[in-house]
């Protein structure tokens, strides 16, 4: 059986909010053979806090706005430089669980690393993908109705201080890192970089 249609969309540098509104929007909405979507896009300066997010773990967050986000996890950061994917897929149609599309994301992550000769690696007990110690994605989901949305932010070219006024996802003194961090020196194109994370993301999701 053929894999259901997939859209992909460029969306820019959006507002999370906004964006976070129109996700919660396109899954409700969703019927039976709606196209699953990939949403690849940046996000203007936030912190968002999961569901279980706590405030202990905001330690100085400044001028920088919060925002309270329905995905799993704590509190991390958006902003430019840093590539944001969106999974909006129905999982029962393909089918799989939860535990199948993280797996799938860090896949995802892992092979555009690899493509750049950035050796990373994953760790069960504190999701996302690292270099050594320090984190270069963070993923998180949320499944409504049988969907996905949310899903995995690489950190690429961006301003890393923010990291430095939370505790990243709930772990203190986790250290983050960037792609422009490992392979410095290297010109970095931005756009390609995203367009291959979404393109691979994209393969993975066709099989």
């Amino acid at each position: 059986m053929a894999a259901p249609e997939l859209i992909l969309r460029e969306l820019g540098l959006t507002d999370y909010q906004s964006t976070l509104t129109a996700m919660r929007q396109f899954t409700d909405s969703r019927v039976v053979d709606s196209p699953d979507e990939l949403w690849l896009l940046q996000h203007s300066a936030v912190f968002t806090q999961g569901q279980a997010g706590k405030a202990e773990h905001l330690l100085t967050p400044g001028d920088i706005p919060i925002v309270w986000a329905d995905r799993g996890g704590q509190v991390t950061y958006h902003g430019p430089g840093q590539w944001v994917l969106y999974f909006m897929i129905d999982m029962r149609r393909r089918p799989m669980g939860v535990r199948d599309l993280v797996n799938l994301i860090e896949r995802c992550v892992l092979q555009l690393l690899e493509d750049y000769t950035i050796s990373a690696v994953l760790k069960p007990s504190a999701p996302g993908v690292y270099v050594a110690d320090e984190k270069i994605a963070s993923l998180g989901l949320r499944v409504r109705r049988g969907c996905s949305y949310h899903g995995l932010a690489l950190n690429v070219d961006m301003d890393l201080e923010p990291f430095e006024r939370i505790n990243p996802c709930g772990h203190q003194g986790l250290r983050v890192t960037s792609m422009v961090k490992q392979l410095p020196g290297v010109e970095l194109n931005l756009e390609l970089i995203g367009r291959h994370l979404m393109d691979i993301a994209a393969s993975m999701l066709r099989v």
